[in-house]
């Protein structure tokens, strides 16, 4: 497992998995092991994943200082974590809220971005979040579940603040309730910072406007993944994220929620490579021509 250490003296771990070219991977949660990514359906075939754990969760050490957990504040321990790699330019994949990581990531570093995946994605990064009214029209697409009559109005509850979390409503997130998606749920506590977590969008992580005026700049082609049942993105919520990216295109995986790989890994699988093995940027800028300015994420 390589380690790498960082200005504030956190030592953090990562995980390599399959062989071919490199794939580095931002976990979501927020503030989740990247264990819970797996192989991304089959992914380690075709290439070599490059898994981070973020600061204090699976194999990384607990920061001395709590406020590094926010978002903004990591974007240079993925700098510092594509050059212990050696890549002068990387395709990075991230999940769920690891994308807002990447958005901040890319806005400041676009010169060092080759291709970028954002799988189901949280946009805050943009300004823009799934809304409770999202959620529920999202869930209502899945009243012929069993196990809806259950389930909705304890995520209704949640949504509108009237109850705690419940896990009868976690089929929601999954496109097929199995025995797949509960052993994935099962492992989420033990796998999950759930201090860091809360502190991950804290007040003054985003600036919205500086990062969709930088991220005009970014000249590699970007992929956006939305499920066709996740409420969080919505497919037009992604669309409308995609449209930050002058080279961008959105997809939407049929039958899927917030963990696409699980619900169908061939087809996941085969989106994903189709878009990593496809004609990359005429020409990709080079460190020399880095931003002067950075902004302020």
């Amino acid at each position: 497992m390589p380690t790498f250490l960082t200005p504030d003296g956190t030592r953090l771990a990562y995980h390599l998995r399959g062989e071919g070219e490199p794939l580095a991977v931002l976990p979501g949660g927020p503030m989740r092991a990247s264990a819970y990514l797996g192989d991304l359906g089959g992914l380690t075939a075709h290439r070599r994943l490059a898994l981070l754990d973020l600061r204090g969760t699976g194999d990384s050490a607990v920061p001395a200082d709590p406020a590094t957990y926010r978002c903004d504040r990591m974007v240079e321990d993925v700098e510092l974590w594509r050059a212990h790699m050696g890549l002068e330019h990387m395709d990075l994949l991230a999940h769920s809220a690891g994308a807002a990581l990447a958005m901040l990531y890319a806005a400041r570093r676009p010169h060092r971005i080759r291709r970028l995946v954002l799988i189901t994605p949280n946009p805050s990064a943009l300004g823009l979040r799934a809304t409770p009214e999202d959620r529920l029209a999202a869930a209502d697409l899945r009243k012929g579940e069993p196990w809806f009559a259950d389930a909705f109005p304890a995520f209704r509850a949640w949504l509108a603040g009237e109850a705690g979390f419940d896990d009868v409503f976690l089929p929601f997130f999954h496109g097929r309730w199995d025995d797949t998606a509960r052993a994935h749920t099962d492992a989420e506590l033990t796998q999950t910072n759930e201090e860091a977590g809360e502190r991950y969008f804290a007040d003054g992580a985003f600036t919205p406007d500086e990062t969709r005026a930088a991220l005009a700049g970014l000249t590699a082609p970007v992929l956006v993944y939305a499920g066709e049942l996740d409420g969080g993105p919505r497919p037009e919520l992604a669309r409308r994220a995609a449209r930050a990216f002058p080279d961008a295109e959105t997809t939407v995986q049929p039958g899927a929620a917030h963990y696409p790989w699980l619900d169908d890994p061939e087809h996941f699988r085969a989106r994903v490579l189709a878009f990593l093995d496809g004609p990359a940027p005429a020409a990709l800028p080079s460190a020399e021509r880095a931003p002067r300015h950075r902004p302020h994420d």
